[in-house]
């Protein structure tokens, strides 16, 4: 029993293994080598597909059609590889698409070119614009398609739209960034060879070489419309196709497309046949073989340059709405303004101009570097950096005008300052030409340490006014006042002298002063005589040194000191008297006659 057994199983196993063998070894048939993850939003790769590639060591080369969803692109593949849609690739009659993701033709068509054996390989594409899917995995599809190819159909249905071109040249500046990306330097994009396959072509009058030609040329744009200068940029990035596309047209195969799959040649419109068999010829005579990185790829080898291009397209940050270069850098464009903002904005206004200016081209390097890092479309790479440039240049004039502002304000309150610090030194209690002069000076300094900015330069012409008329001002008035201060100083110590202290020296000296002062007065003509003189100026040093220092400023200290002075007067008069006696300190005003023990004269 249990050798039955062990014979059912070993039994069951050979035929799994022998299956798995056949549909290994049936390459006659289509496999799918890329595929969408669940949410249509990135491609991943097939194992199954990459093994049919896997396995040629020739190199290779890849034909693929590309266009809008429901547009016939499996049927012409079939008819290109002369198979029916029950062998070929799978021909659906619904309005839902058939093909997802990318699929290949398993047995490649061995042809010579250049004396190259060459194995060549049929791609059928995911239609784009079906419902259920974003623009990020029609770009993806489109872009993909468009580096692995060296001969890329676009099967558009009757005509051209804008449409067709701008999404063409999307997927053309999309290929090439990441194509370049993948090789780690900034090369020129290897283009496949570009065939413009009009379907169902019923149109009169000019050939589809024509059309194609028309439509790829430059719209006059007199008047500098900003629109048409869209259109022409996106025309522009075609440039890198330009010269390796052609166009070509099929008509209808017959009126009854539903029945396409059930009909023979024999059945179908004879035009159709004959340009189709013309159509492979002109596809046989452009065939190349792929080359990446300047070499020949083999199946191995290309599938390995398909994992490199795949990888950088999923990580590459491809918006929804993707049809423009210029909308394809908008979020890259923004990223980079806010990083030149944030920098700015971190530097404390008010600064030197030119230190605002270097901290400009610095943080504008930055947001270039990063620009050029992750910006996408070489062929608008001038426009896009220009455009950024004028942006960063717009916020630049606006920091310029704070600062300007910040600068004025910052200016004008250290000028206001030393204004009214001016008019305090102007009414001094005592008058110092010490005590101005080191206020002057610390005005001065704190203005120059301080204002900076664009404004500095205005507001130093007005600070050095300012100053210069207080300080003339304060000069005129000095002598003067000094002098009525000396004059007021005199009379006041004669009345201590005489009255409260009753020291005779103190008030002989005040009257010497007094006497001095008002007759020294009457032997000048005028007061610069007498203010320039000599003995004055002795009279001025000798009251500056008395009067400031930087250890002790009297006229702050002035109301204190003469408090404190009047109190210990007071004091001595009040208890020093009943302390000591009658007894006189100053015996030159006491007015007893003798003392107790005087004897008495006759």
């Amino acid at each position: 029993m249990e050798v039955s057994l062990w014979v059912l199983a070993l039994s069951i196993f050979l035929c799994f293994f022998a299956s798995g063998l056949a549909s290994i070894e049936n390459f006659h048939q289509a496999f799918p080598i890329v595929e969408p993850d669940p949410g249509h939003t990135k491609l991943r790769l097939a194992r199954e597909g990459l093994e049919a590639l896997e396995r040629i060591t020739t190199p290779i080369a890849a034909v693929a059609v590309i266009g809008p969803y429901r547009s016939g692109k499996s049927f012409l593949l079939n008819q290109l590889l002369s198979l029916s849609c029950y062998e070929g690739f799978g021909v659906g009659h619904m309005r839902d698409t058939k093909t997802k993701g990318i699929w290949v033709w398993g047995t490649p068509l061995e042809v010579e070119i250049d004396g190259t054996k060459t194995s060549v390989f049929y791609l059928d594409t995911e239609g784009f614009e079906s419902v259920g899917k974003s623009n990020v995995y029609d770009d993806r599809i489109f872009a993909l398609a468009n580096v692995m190819s060296s001969v890329l159909i676009y099967n558009l249905p009757e005509t051209i739209r804008e449409a067709d071109i701008s999404r063409l040249s999307f997927a053309v500046e999309l290929a090439e960034e990441f194509y370049g990306r993948v090789k780690g330097q900034d090369v020129a994009f290897e283009p496949a060879k570009l065939l413009w396959l009009i379907q169902r072509d019923f149109l009169q009058g000019k050939s589809v070489q024509e059309m194609v030609d028309e439509a790829l040329q430059h719209v006059p744009n007199y008047d500098g419309n900003k629109n048409i200068e869209q259109v022409n940029q996106i025309r522009d990035s075609l440039a890198i196709m330009g010269a390796n596309s052609t166009a070509f047209s099929l008509p209808q195969p017959h009126l009854q497309r539903t029945r396409l799959c059930d009909l023979n040649d024999t059945e179908l419109d004879p035009i159709y046949v004959k340009k189709r068999d013309q159509l492979k010829e002109l596809l046989a005579g452009v065939i190349r073989p792929k080359i990446a990185q300047g070499k020949l790829l083999t199946g191995k080898e290309f599938v390995s340059f398909l994992e490199q291009i795949l990888e950088a397209l999923n990580k590459g940050e491809i918006p929804s709405t993707g049809s423009l270069v210029e909308v394809f850098n908008k979020g890259i464009l923004e990223r980079c303004l806010k990083l030149y903002s944030e920098r700015m904005a971190k530097l404390g206004l008010p600064l030197l101009e030119l230190s605002l200016q270097q901290a400009h081209e610095a943080s504008r390097e930055e947001a270039m570097k990063t620009f050029d890092e992750q910006h996408f479309g070489r062929h608008h790479a001038k426009s896009s950096v220009a455009k950024l440039d004028e942006e960063i240049l717009k916020v630049y004039k606006n920091f310029i005008l704070a600062n300007e502002y910040k600068s004025s304000k910052l200016c004008e309150a250290l000028y206001t300052r030393c204004e009214d610090k001016m008019d305090q030194l102007q009414v001094l209690r005592l008058p110092s030409m010490a005590k101005f002069n080191a206020g002057f000076f610390q005005c001065n300094q704190s203005f120059e340490q301080e204002c900076v900015g664009p404004s500095k330069a205005n507001y130093e012409h007005r600070m050095a006014k300012m100053l210069g008329k207080s300080q003339s001002l304060f000069i005129k008035e000095y002598n003067h006042r000094l002098f009525n201060w000396l004059v007021g100083f005199s009379l006041v110590m004669v009345v201590v002298g005489r009255f409260i202290i009753k020291f005779f020296l103190i008030e002989i000296g005040a009257w010497v002063l007094f006497i001095f002062l008002e007759t020294y007065t009457r032997m000048f003509w005028s007061a610069e005589s007498l203010y320039y003189n000599s003995v004055w100026h002795f009279i001025v040093a000798t009251w500056e040194t008395l009067v400031y220092s930087p250890i002790l400023d009297v006229d702050r200290w002035a109301i204190p000191i003469c408090a404190i002075v009047a109190i210990l007067i007071l004091y001595w008069r009040c208890c020093g008297r009943r302390k000591h006696g009658s007894q006189w300190l100053l015996p030159m005003y006491n007015t007893k006659k003798g003392g107790p023990n005087r004897p008495r004269s006759d």
